[in-house]
Order: C-alpha cells, then sequence, then structure tokens
C-alpha cells in the first residue's frame, strides 16, 4: 500500500478534518462544514481528492506508518455506511407510513374504543363504553356520573381480564328510571387481591376521517372527541 505523508514528513491533517473543512495545511477554510454534510458519493470524491494531494506532496525520505492511512479509509467508509443507511431508515418509513395510512381508511365510519371517561346518552340509549386493565381484576366497579356530579348508576363488573374491556349501559339509574339524554362521566375501580391495578375508562367515538401529520404518520379525526393516534384505539367496534 502506498505510504502517504505531508510534505514536512507528517501527515497534514485528518482526511476527515478536510472533509469537514479543515484544509490540508491544518487551516480552517473559509466555506465551513459545506462538502462534509454532503452526500456519500460526495464524501468519497473529497476523500480521493484530498488522497492524490497527500500523495503529490508526500517525503520518500520520511513516511508515515500506513496503519494511519488504513485508519482514515475506515473512518471514510463508516461516514459512507451511515448515509447510506439513514437512506435506507428513510425510505422503509415511507412505506411503514403509507401501509399504515391504508389501514386507518378502513376504520373511517366505523366506532372505536379510546381513552376517556365519557358515555353519552340519546333517546334513553346509552353508547358502549370500555375499561383498559393492566392487569386482571377479581372487582371491577363503575360509576356513572350525571353532569351535576351525582352518582345515577353502580354498575358492578365482577372479575375482568387484563386488556381492553367493552362494557354497557342500559341508560337506567339505580332505581330503574330510564336517565336524561346528555353526556355523562364513568369512574371506574378495579382491583385484585384488594390492591389497584390502575384502570383506564374508554370511551365510544366514531371515526370521521384520517389526518396525515408533518412526519407522514396517520392519526383519527374522531370529531368532537378530536384526533387521536392509531395507538390510542384499544378496541374497533
Amino acid at each position: 500500500m502506498t505510504t502517504i505523508t505531508g510534505s514536512n514528513g507528517q501527515f497534514s491533517s485528518s482526511f476527515l478534518d478536510a472533509v469537514n473543512g479543515t484544509s490540508g495545511s491544518g487551516g480552517t477554510s473559509g466555506s465551513g462544514s459545506a462538502s462534509g454534510t454532503g452526500s456519500a458519493t460526495s464524501l468519497q470524491n473529497n476523500f480521493l481528492q484530498l488522497l492524490v494531494a497527500q500523495m503529490n506532496n508526500q517525503d520518500p525520505l520520511n513516511p508515515m506508518d500506513n496503519s494511519q492511512v488504513t485508519s482514515q479509509l475506515a473512518q471514510i467508509s463508516t461516514v459512507s455506511g451511515l448515509n447510506q443507511l439513514n437512506t435506507t431508515l428513510s425510505s422503509i418509513t415511507g412505506q411503514i407510513n403509507s401501509s399504515q395510512n391504508l389501514q386507518a381508511a378502513g376504520l373511517v365510519g366505523k366506532g372505536v374504543l379510546v381513552p376517556g371517561s365519557t358515555v353519552g346518552v340519546t333517546g334513553g340509549q346509552a353508547t358502549p363504553f370500555g375499561v383498559q386493565l393492566p392487569a386482571a381484576a377479581d372487582t371491577v366497579t363503575v360509576d356513572i356520573v350525571s353532569p351535576s356530579g351525582a352518582t345515577v348508576r353502580t354498575l358492578h363488573e365482577g372479575a375482568l381480564a387484563a386488556g381492553p374491556q367493552v362494557l354497557t349501559w342500559d341508560g337506567k339509574d339505580n332505581n330503574g328510571v330510564t336517565v336524561a339524554d346528555g353526556s355523562y362521566t364513568v369512574k371506574v375501580s378495579a382491583t385484585a387481591n384488594g390492591q389497584n391495578v390502575g384502570p383506564t375508562a374508554l370511551n365510544y367515538q366514531v371515526v370521521s376521517s384520517v389526518v396525515t401529520g408533518a412526519n407522514g404518520a396517520p392519526s383519527l379525526n374522531l370529531g368532537t372527541g378530536g384526533v387521536v393516534s392509531l395507538s390510542s384505539v384499544q378496541e374497533i367496534l
């Protein structure tokens, strides 16, 4: 392998420093790191130009250890590989986002359960709701609270397995009387062996449309329920 040195018998500067804007004589170029931030091809071209310059100015009487040149070659290869990897990952991310957009489009018009603590009553009929349990519970209790803050119904659901669980309410209070139309609040408690398992209430929403964010990832427009990510959907009804 050809030995490469500077005109004074020493390696004038690392190739990567030169690519990033440092001149071969040890000074700093006025253009900064413009060429250093280019593509992998640009980096390789800059390296070859510096390599030829070093070979033209080497001192044959004071050669440099070839291992240092090998180290420079390895660094250039690493930078080139990282640029190619970033390009590949960007392409894969775009394909994933396209696939998710197609999947999300299939949810338009369908009901989903997402984190939330409301249940609506229209014409005496209550919308479905649910609970997300991080662990199995031996006792699950649901309180339905009116807009005024009064508990109108308490549901004893018993033992439920871990994961999202769909629950229903007949729209009646504890006395069997149908409640007035409106939006009610759901309060869920769940325990296992007397310990709280940390339940999350889920409310029912209908997907109105799909919204694509700046990063290309899709979100679901739930109308009055706002915009949520696909990962927020716990159950499709």
